[in-house]
């Protein structure tokens, strides 16, 4: 059932009023009155079509998803992903329609977050470059870029003590701006909205759709709403979406969901290094006006982590008294027992956080998991009928780190790729693309691939290619030093050789009995605190009767294998690398034990969306998969 444009809007607030998710600028926004009042032209409404199914499924033991009939749309480009790079791609593409004088490129994003930019981390450094070439007048149109960065040091810790460090020059910050990327991804997603792109906030990217062939992508469905636990439909439900679209660009994050399928669907991979990650964990404190010094940038190396795992901290302070600070773990860590989330706690007893977080508070937590791998892990970039862009492809650059302007580069070449191809006159194509054209063949965004190839993102991760992969090294932390120092100084990736990413982050894992048990410092409730009372600091949010996203293979045996390995082989590892408290191998007895004395537990409600479960994973048999829409953390306050 294909709906009319005038229809879409209005089918929206009838499943955003679902969840009261939806603000009053978005154009889902309506009265509650508007929402009642909600009907398809095409003469079948949302809500007799949901009462059908619920009516259908009643006494059925179970619900396919994939039998419900779906309203459908057919737009020019759907964007799956709000952040900094899905909303550039759709700003640019609405510039470049108003510079050829047309208003009916239809651009659709879809954030599974219940607001723009509620899922992306406050505190950042974000370099400018970017933004000015897409909105050059970004500061009389408010852009919430507030404090520039004044100074940068780099300093090596050790447990009582602090030493200045040589300052690489990829890090310095001189013209950049410590900013809530938050809120500077709700202002993107304000100018995009100002341009007439769709924004839709509280709907998942949920599942791709392939053309009947299966040889490209023609769109994507969104989530259902309104399945219980069991996968059954509740009084509220909805079922998702489709969107046909000419053009899918895929801007999820890292390890997003659509952006493992693609990949592996069209083997995206192939010849590519594997992808490596960090777990980054951050907190946002309001500090005392006598340590307060706006616009200071501080990174460290060194302790709380030891020299065989590669990570580091952050010190940024921001306007109004804020300082945003967190710890970097490379996930490529060998001890099962570390936690990330507690060598953090503990960072901030050394002297140099305490000083400056004494008598403060915190008002912020998160966690997310970052690209490492580099210009060796980016994958191919296009697919039939769409592309990755941002951080689901990786372009993180890690000694900067930075990489917003590289996130919103990609979207902006590949907004040009995808507008060219989708407006390219009959004139101007060959008898063989017209032919494609008719029989529905997928657009070829290949151009966009050699675009980036050719742009200053691609230079600028060469140069670093070797930095991050040069902590691969008997040494560990020292030679990687000593390495990285070299060439950032003085070899600047102008050498004939690239160091390579060899192993997946969870073959990294040494099993328990290889390594020793690490003692942590219970939290004091002032400096350091207890994970779930940091959880609560992210105004997370999941509806609890609804579907479990973290999943098991459904398999007899799954939890059972799953259970006995973790436990036995890795000591529980998802209990400690998870920075949310999803994860817990209970103690158990009788029909309660899924093995070796315990119980699998996953409270899915916790989750913060960081990814890091299924990137670590040693047995690789949690899948990731979206909530409903509107789920998940609120960074944005």
């Amino acid at each position: 059932m294909s709906l009319p444009k005038s229809t879409l809007p209005r089918l929206l607030n009838s499943r955003s009023a679902v969840f009261a998710i939806t603000r009053s600028r978005l154009p889902l926004s309506s009265s509650s009155a508007g929402v009642a009042s909600t009907s398809f032209k095409a003469g079948i409404t949302n809500q007799s079509r949901s009462i059908s199914t619920r009516r259908k499924y009643a006494t059925e033991a179970k619900f396919d998803p994939d039998t419900v009939e779906r309203a459908t749309d057919e737009v020019d480009v759907c964007i799956v992903g709000g952040g900094p790079a899905g909303l550039s791609a759709a700003i640019r593409l609405k510039q470049l329609e108003q510079e050829r004088g047309g208003d009916e490129l239809r651009v659709v994003v879809l954030e599974k977050g219940g607001e723009v930019g509620a899922h992306i981390l406050s505190g950042a450094v974000i370099e400018t470059r970017a933004l000015d070439e897409l909105i050059p007048d970004w500061k009389e149109l408010g852009a919430p870029l507030n404090q520039p960065a004044l100074s940068d040091s780099m300093r090596f810790l050790t447990e009582k003590s602090s030493f200045p460090m040589p300052h690489p020059p990829q890090m310095n910050n001189k013209g950049n701006y410590i900013v809530s990327l938050s809120r500077f991804t709700a202002w993107l997603g304000e100018q995009a909205e100002a341009l007439g792109v769709e924004v839709y906030p509280g709907f998942a990217g949920a599942k791709v759709l392939y053309t009947e062939d299966g040889k490209g992508v023609k769109g994507v469905i969104t989530g259902d709403v309104g399945l219980d636990k069991d996968g059954q439909p509740k009084d509220s439900y909805e079922p998702g979406m489709e969107f046909h679209s000419k053009v899918t660009l895929i801007a999820e994050g890292a390890h997003g969901s659509l952006s493992k399928e693609i990949q592996n669907k069209f083997d995206l991979r192939k010849g590519k290094d594997p992808q490596t990650y960090g777990l980054g964990i951050k907190e946002v404190w309001k500090v005392r006006d006598e340590v307060y010094e706006p616009g200071k940038v501080v990174h460290t190396l060194g302790w709380p982590l030891d020299f065989k795992t590669y990570g580091g901290s952050w010190l940024y302070h921001m306007e109004d008294n804020m300082v945003s600070l967190g710890l970097v773990v490379g996930l490529d860590y060998e001890n099962p027992y570390l936690s990330p989330y507690k060598e953090f706690q503990r960072m901030k007893h050394h002297p140099f956080f305490a000083n400056i977080l004494k008598d403060g508070q915190c008002i912020a937590y998160g966690a997310r998991a970052l690209n490492e791998g580099g210009l060796q892990s980016i994958p191919k970039l296009n697919f039939p009928g769409g592309a990755l862009i941002g951080c689901s492809a990786g372009f993180l650059n890690v000694p900067k780190i930075k990489g917003t302007h590289n996130a919103m580069k990609s979207g902006m070449l590949a907004a040009e790729s995808a507008f060219e191809s989708i407006t390219r006159s009959a004139s101007e194509q060959t008898e063989s693309e017209a032919e494609s054209e008719i029989e529905g063949t997928p657009i070829d965004m290949s151009g966009y691939a050699t675009a980036m190839e050719n742009s200053w993102v691609y230079k600028e991760l060469k140069e670093v290619r070797n930095l991050r992969p040069s902590f691969h090294n008997p040494l560990g932390l020292w030679g990687g030093m000593a390495y990285s120092g070299l060439d950032s100084l003085i070899l600047k990736g102008r050498v004939p050789w690239t160091f390579r990413n060899k192993v997946e982050d969870w073959e990294a894992t040494k099993k328990a009995s290889q390594v020793k048990p690490i003692n942590y410092p219970q939290p004091d409730g002032k400096l350091s605190f207890d994970i779930l009372t940091s959880v609560s600091m992210t105004g997370t949010n999941h509806a609890e009767n609804q579907p479990v996203h973290l999943r098991l293979p459904e398999e007899a045996g799954a939890k059972e294998r799953h259970t006995q390995t973790n436990v036995t082989d890795y000591a529980g590892l998802l209990g400690r690398v998870c920075p949310a408290a999803v994860y817990e191998y209970a103690d158990a007895e009788g029909s309660e034990v899924d093995a070796a004395g315990k119980k699998f537990v996953i409270n899915s409600q916790n989750c913060i969306h960081c990814k890091t479960c299924s990137i670590k994973t040693p047995t690789q048999d949690i899948k990731w998969t979206v909530p409903e829409g509107g789920g998940g953390p609120k960074y944005s306050e």
